[in-house]
């Protein structure tokens, strides 16, 4: 299949739709800055609570009749401009695709090579995440603004997390032998001849309590290589391997804070139709330093310690508090040995992130800013994804569909379909699913090793069930038709083998709620796994709820991913749904 690199099919489409939209941009840039500056956030209600003298009311009424001056003369260009935009719009094509060849040694010609169905599985992180990239004047109705910046903040912090080197924990216990892999980029040692602690990049070697061992024996055998670790006698620069000693002396550990999040593990022929990654993922996958617990708030102690500062002991103190933690991991699963992955409350992304599925990035140009930041890890994306205007089936849309994807493997097959039943605000934006088809590896027989992998946005109006099963229903039908119309079969080209299925995104509806029990009783759920729930209504202890009301963002205890975390943590021992 050809991927679409522009969006339309030739360059005097493409030129006519640039002039269409230069027209139409100084109309809509006046009405969004015009709209904005009556649309405060709690942020800036704050601020200007506590400065009265804020400088940004005397903006305000300053640049408002210079807005409304200019936005009165740009109407009639962009009047023209909309008439020829909403007539090529016919001829758009429903994505773009972007690659930025990665020649090195985590490319995706690279990674193909890493896997041959042959021997142990291989694990592959998933990411899922609601942006809410809105022109700025839509973003503040949800209580955040500065559309631009956001995404390219949003785009480095992806970035940082999925690239730091991921750090591998061993515990030397008679009662724990359990692998933990950790979040961070940098371990702390102990103090130097200067009496100061200090941070060590995650490659470092050797320390004066953390020792550097090699690969734990009975590791590859029994889990398989990990996307983001080294083969055997290849380079350590990305990965760290480290060897804690000691116990606790036969103390019980403590309860144990069961946070959120995951990768999936995939068996050399792939798991069976129908079910996610997330049914059987290997330990130590998860990114985290002792997965459950010990996430980025003991990072910062152990800085604050080597800093000096708040009182906190020195890192002499720190490792072995964070190999307790990584010991209070192993007793977890063991108590609950149906469980098939690690999880955790954590301020970073995952590390050695394959796929990234994101919603709501409605922006063009914020798309393409997150787009650029990510080209520094993900070699392949899809953005801009869905219709404009009046296109096939549907109303009138104004928005795309926010759908963005972010590969490091290759993509070999993408489709993207809308959803006809929107209605009221949602029938503006193009909501539908996106599906790809991506090679994660290649048999010794030359037999593609192949995932496919749905990305959706449902419905969002909390009364509209119906509305979202028959989505649901869409959802399926057009899974089954894309994979059938994708697989390969022929004597000429052997069947491929499917090493997973995934479907994620925003559902719009959780698995606590009475009012959603039509969705969650919906039979997409006997299909596919969804890794935090028992069954209909049904939740497991650890899952988190992830429903924040918009008007606490900029609180003390949420308004940082630190206080953030902390603050979930805190909160797990309550039962809790997710949205």
């Amino acid at each position: 299949m050809v991927l679409y690199t522009t969006p339309f099919p030739n360059s005097c489409l493409s030129a006519l739709h640039a002039v269409s939209w230069a027209l139409i941009f100084p109309c809509y840039w006046l009405a969004d800055r015009l709209l904005a500056s009556f649309i405060p956030t709690t942020y800036e209600k704050r601020q200007r609570a506590d400065d009265p003298c804020y400088l940004q009311l005397l903006c305000t009424v300053l640049f408002t009749p210079v807005y409304l001056a200019l936005l009165v003369a740009s109407l009639p260009f962009a009047l023209l401009g909309f008439l020829l935009w909403s007539t090529l719009q016919s001829a758009r094509r429903p994505y773009i695709y972007s690659r930025l060849e990665d020649k090195g040694p985590a490319g995706g010609a690279a990674l193909l090579s890493e896997w041959k169905g042959t021997g142990p599985g291989k694990s592959f992180c998933f990411a899922t995440a609601n942006l809410c990239l809105l022109p700025d004047s839509l973003a503040r109705l949800n209580n955040v603004f500065n559309t631009q910046a956001r995404a390219k903040e949003i785009g480095q912090r992806i970035r940082n997390g999925a690239s730091r080197p991921q750090i591998k924990i061993y515990i030397d216990s008679p009662t724990n032998t359990s692998i933990s892999a950790a979040s961070f980029s940098s371990l702390v040692s102990p103090q130097g001849s200067d009496g100061v602690a200090r941070a060590v990049p995650g490659s470092i070697k050797r320390t004066a309590s953390v020792e550097y061992g090699g690969r734990h024996p009975g590791d590859e055998a029994a889990n398989g290589l990990a996307s983001g670790d080294p083969a055997d006698g290849s380079s350590l620069e990305d990965a760290c391997i480290v060897r804690i000693g000691g116990d606790e002396g036969g103390r019980p550990p403590e309860a144990v804070d069961p946070p959120a999040g995951g990768q999936a593990r995939n068996g050399a022929g792939g798991g069976p139709r129908g079910q996610t990654p997330n049914q059987s993922q290997r330990d130590g996958d998860s990114g985290s330093l002792g997965s459950p617990s010990a996430s980025r708030e003991s990072l910062v102690k152990a800085r604050a310690g080597a800093d000096g500062g708040g009182g906190e002991p020195g890192a002499n103190s720190k490792l072995p508090y964070k190999a307790s933690v990584a010991k209070k991991a192993a007793v977890r699963r063991r108590r609950h040995p149906d469980e098939a992955f690690d999880h955790e409350v954590s301020a970073f992304f995952p590390a050695n992130l394959d796929f990234l599925c994101l919603q709501e990035v409605f922006d063009k140009r914020a798309a393409a800013k997150l787009k650029d930041q990510l080209h520094g890890y993900f070699e392949y994306i899809l953005y801009d994804v869905g219709v404009y205007g009046c296109h096939g089936c549907c109303s009138f849309k104004c928005l795309n569909s926010g759908l963005f994807f972010a590969s490091r493997y290759p993509i070999m097959d993408v489709a993207y379909h809308c959803y006809p039943n929107g209605r009221s605000s949602d029938s503006l934006a193009s909501k539908g699913a996106l599906y790809l088809k991506v090679q994660v590896g290649n048999t010794p027989h030359d037999q593609r090793i192949v995932g496919y992998i749905s990305c959706t946005h449902l419905h969002a109006l909390p009364e509209d069930s119906d509305i979202r099963c028959e989505q649901l229903n869409m959802l399926q039908d057009w899974l089954a038709d894309f994979r059938k119309s994708t697989s390969s079969s022929s004597a000429a080209n052997p069947e491929e083998l499917v090493a997973f299925d995934v479907v994620c995104g925003d559902f719009n509806f959780d698995n606590c709620s009475s009012d959603d029990k039509l969705e969650q009783q919906h039979s997409l759920f006997t299909r596919y796994k969804d890794p935090c729930r028992l069954g209909p209504g049904e939740e497991k202890l650890w899952a988190i709820g992830t429903l924040l009301d918009k008007d606490g963002l900029y609180d003390e205890e949420v308004c940082t991913p630190d206080n953030l975390q902390k603050r979930w943590k805190n909160s797990v021992s309550s039962p809790s749904c997710r949205a």
